[in-house]
């Protein structure tokens, strides 16, 4: 099974090393392929830059040993995906559904109301609940 993580789901899992985060993402790392998008890698960049800058190498150490595939968008066209509550989230969205992975894990409550078939997109304790019994 193919799953891309959301920004939140890395960020949460370095700053919260014994957190139900970390062991959902321990899980998807043992039994899952991880698929990150670029717009995803950048935004976690982004997230320690300007609120955790002091942390930057535990951030960039993580990112090192985190065994995923890179996926690489090479077009975003706004108009081709399902409306998501924050504009900015539309990359997020279309990296998972260009990807072709099975399940989106996010914390963001902005994609609560989309409803698509592919992937499944499910916050972290209905992945935990679905996966991890």
């Amino acid at each position: 099974m193919r799953i891309m993580v959301d920004a939140n789901i890395i960020v949460s899992a370095i700053l919260f090393k014994n957190s139900l985060i970390s062991e959902i993402l321990k899980h998807m790392v043992q039994n899952c392929k991880i698929v990150l998008s670029q717009y995803t890698i950048d935004e976690v960049l982004e997230v320690f830059d300007k609120k955790f800058p002091h942390r930057m190498d535990e951030m960039e150490n993580f990112m090192e040993k985190l065994p995923y595939e890179l996926f690489l968008l090479k077009k975003l066209n706004t108009k081709k995906y399902p409306i998501v509550r924050d504009i900015d989230d539309i990359p997020v969205l279309a990296n998972a559904i260009e990807s072709n992975v099975d399940i989106l894990v996010t914390g963001d409550k902005d994609f609560e109301k989309v409803k698509i078939a592919k992937p499944k997109i499910l916050k972290p304790r209905e992945y935990e609940s679905i996966y991890m019994v």
